[in-house]
């Protein structure tokens, strides 16, 4: 069995709060030094997930820390097509909703959330980077801001 600990890091983006239909964003993570990666998307508490298409959570990336440098992931440049993931249900709480894989060539990515009327939840990301240019690595990395 090989080591995945020494092959990887992790770096977890936040908690955003969404409410109503205010997009929220995530911090990036920074890419450089991996070839793979992937947003693994949590929630926390789901007071309401809104109208019948709940709120929805959309990979982001961008080629600085700018926010407004934050663009939506082309379908072409994720794993199987998948940009964007999608809570419907009040019931939802502390559940794993899905993970979303980068194939793009921007250094930095991170989340949107947007909600429909009524969304409240908080929502957690983790970034999980493989195939490092140099390991061993340091298992647990550091988010950067958006500016």
């Amino acid at each position: 069995m090989r080591d995945l600990l020494s092959n990887c890091q992790m770096v977890h983006l936040g908690r955003v709060e969404v409410s109503g239909t205010t997009p929220a964003t995530s911090a990036y993570v920074d890419l450089q030094g991996y070839d793979a990666a992937t947003l693994i998307v949590t929630t926390n508490a789901v007071t309401d997930a809104g109208t019948a298409s709940g709120f929805t959570i959309t990979l982001q990336e961008s080629d600085d820390t700018t926010a407004a440098g934050a663009g939506t992931v082309a379908t072409t440049d994720t794993v199987d097509g998948a940009n964007a993931l999608t809570v419907t249900s009040d019931d939802d709480d502390n559940v794993v909703v899905g993970g979303l894989s980068y194939l793009g060539g921007k250094r930095y990515i991170g989340i949107s959330v947007t909600g429909t009327t009524g969304s409240a939840a908080f929502v957690s990301i983790i970034a999980h980077l493989g195939r490092p240019y140099e390991a061993p690595t340091t298992y647990v990395g550091t988010a950067v801001a958006r500016t």
